[in-house]
């Protein structure tokens, strides 16, 4: 498979915020967001095998893996990975943008899926199919990138019932929105949904790799 990169950090999203993981960031993309943060991903990589990946992973000593992108569900043998880091007693997190089909995904590891917003231009890619195969254990992040994406996504949150299937994240695009004013929109409307920021961005510089 095509492997952009594999590094340690502080998580820095999803309801494992602050925790220390591993990143395996498959190469390729399929969508072209507005406010993509990591677009050397759509062409650069080197293959490894999955024996490769494990090992490499295996170096850092941390129990909490994510698989990201890109779009990691692009690659087939992404599916077989996740299983095999499972069996030796890994924690796997899947980040997916929910235009792939996530079936093929191993039912013990956490999807965490992006339902792109307008403001990412790619709203119209996603499987809507996917909801149908969330899990509790999984979650649901919306990124937003000004109050018409908020009203959209809380619009998509009501119409399918998602705050009764897994945790739901509402993100605030770093430098489009500040997160006080997404803070006070989630407030006013009484939102059971977790304010999501990317915390690595705090902690270190914005468009530092690796970290």
């Amino acid at each position: 498979m095509k492997v952009c990169e594999i590094f340690t950090s502080i998580q820095g999203e999803s309801t494992y915020a602050g925790l220390p993981c591993v990143f395996v960031r498959i190469g390729g993309c399929n969508l072209r967001c507005t406010y993509c943060d990591t677009t050397y991903a759509y062409d650069e990589g080197r293959e490894l095998t999955s024996d490769e990946v494990v090992a490499e992973v295996l170096k850092y000593g941390v129990s909490l893996v994510e698989i990201t992108g890109g779009e990691p569900l692009l690659q087939g043998e992404v599916a077989s990975l996740i299983s095999r880091m499972l069996d030796i007693g890994l924690r796997v997190l899947i980040e997916t943008n929910g235009s792939v089909d996530i079936g093929t995904i191993d039912q013990r590891a956490t999807v965490i899926m992006d339902i792109k917003t307008p403001g990412s231009g790619m709203s119209e890619a996603f499987k809507i199919e996917n909801l149908d195969k969330l899990k509790s254990i999984d979650e649901i992040k919306f990124v937003l990138t000004n109050k018409t994406d908020y009203d959209w996504a809380k619009d998509f949150l009501f119409r399918f019932g998602l705050s009764d299937k897994c945790a739901i994240l509402f993100s605030p695009a770093f430098g489009y929105i500040k997160p006080s004013d997404l803070a006070g929109w989630m407030l006013n409307d009484k939102l059971q949904v977790r304010l999501n920021l990317q915390l690595h961005k705090y902690i270190y510089q914005p468009d530092q790799r690796g970290v």
